[in-house]
């Protein structure tokens, strides 16, 4: 029998398309082995996708300053890496009440490809630019091309589009020399390796990818301003769960019993930030309002500008205003 574990990439193979000597007689193994082999890859993902937290701070950076210039974040990949995307943009609405329009996923052969493969889809570079164009992509917006092997025709259309209209354009890949680098203003891109099965990128490489796509856009809701502590607190109480969650939140957040959280609530037009800051500031709706644009959103600049820190109390239902008044006369 050959020895496959010896055997040589042909010169030029992308990484993503060798076979891994690590797995080159897994179908020979048992299925514990098969599990144990592949637990032992996907082991390398993470320290993989760690060495990239540099460039990953940077493009966070560029997305939160895009949001705040009332740009948005495309995802443009083909297959799984497209599929990835359009799964981390579809999250961003119902996670932080963000509008659909903010965070958008764009994957070849359209909304078919989501669960059935088009064949020829990602080959069509200009189907990527008419539809970045068809979304009028212009120079506040992040485009971020999603490319496991980093030679995507379809993400090359993306990258030229972005760079064309002005657009910060990025590249997610797991081919650390990969071809559509150039056409990049940054590149992430985690060495996770030859797959366990080769070619198949939906292992390590979409691992990588999920991890990285979600730490984007996580990080950048949380510098945006859509968390408190660790808590979504852009929540729209727009049915029953999440009216209750919105209680909730206020009344853990603002230190308040259920009937007041209900009232600033219902004074705040169910905005949990607004609410809470009516309550820890001592204020109106309008002026919570202008705190927190002051605040550029933040909820913990908000408030601690008033001394109003995260762990004190403003009373049971008292505005924080009157208690610091009392204590000064």
């Amino acid at each position: 029998m050959a020895d496959r574990t010896r055997q040589k990439a042909p010169p030029g193979l992308r990484i993503t398309e060798r076979s891994n000597p690590r797995t080159a007689r897994i179908d020979t193994l048992g299925t514990l082995a098969v599990v144990e082999r592949i637990q032992e890859q996907d082991a390398l993902v993470i320290p993989a996708v760690a060495r990239q937290r540099r460039a990953i701070a940077r493009l966070v950076d560029r997305v939160v300053a895009a949001f705040r210039s009332g740009g948005r974040l495309f995802y443009v990949g083909a297959g799984t890496s497209g599929r990835l995307g359009v799964l981390d943009a579809s999250e961003c609405p119902p996670t932080y009440s963000t509008p659909p329009h903010l965070v958008q996923g764009i994957i070849a052969g359209g909304d078919t490809a989501l669960r059935t493969s088009v064949e020829g889809a990602e080959d069509d570079p200009d189907a990527a630019r008419r539809e970045l164009e068809s979304r009028k992509l212009g120079g506040a917006d992040v485009v971020v091309g999603i490319a496991a092997s980093g030679s995507t025709p379809f993400v090359r259309g993306a990258l030229q589009a972005a760079r064309a209209r002005g657009a910060f354009a990025a590249l997610v890949t797991c081919n650390p020399r990969a071809e559509l680098a150039a056409l990049a203003d940054l590149v992430i891109a985690p060495a996770v390796g030859p797959e366990v099965i080769a070619g198949s990128t939906r292992m390590k490489a979409g691992t990588a990818t999920k991890l990285v796509l979600n730490t984007i856009t996580t990080a950048a809701m949380i510098r945006w301003g859509k968390v408190f502590g660790n808590r979504m607190v852009d929540v729209k109480p727009a049915c029953a769960k999440l009216v209750e969650r919105a209680t909730r939140l206020v009344c853990e957040l603002a230190e308040v019993s259920r009937e007041r959280a209900l009232e600033l609530l219902g004074a705040s037009a169910g905005r949990v930030k607004v609410a809470v800051v009516m309550q820890r500031r001592g204020v109106a709706q309008a002026e919570a309002e202008a705190l927190l644009e002051q605040s550029e959103g933040l909820l913990h600049r908000a408030l601690a500008s008033s001394g109003a820190s995260r762990g004190s109390s403003p009373g049971k239902g008292r505005p924080a205003a009157r208690k610091r008044s009392r204590k000064s006369s």
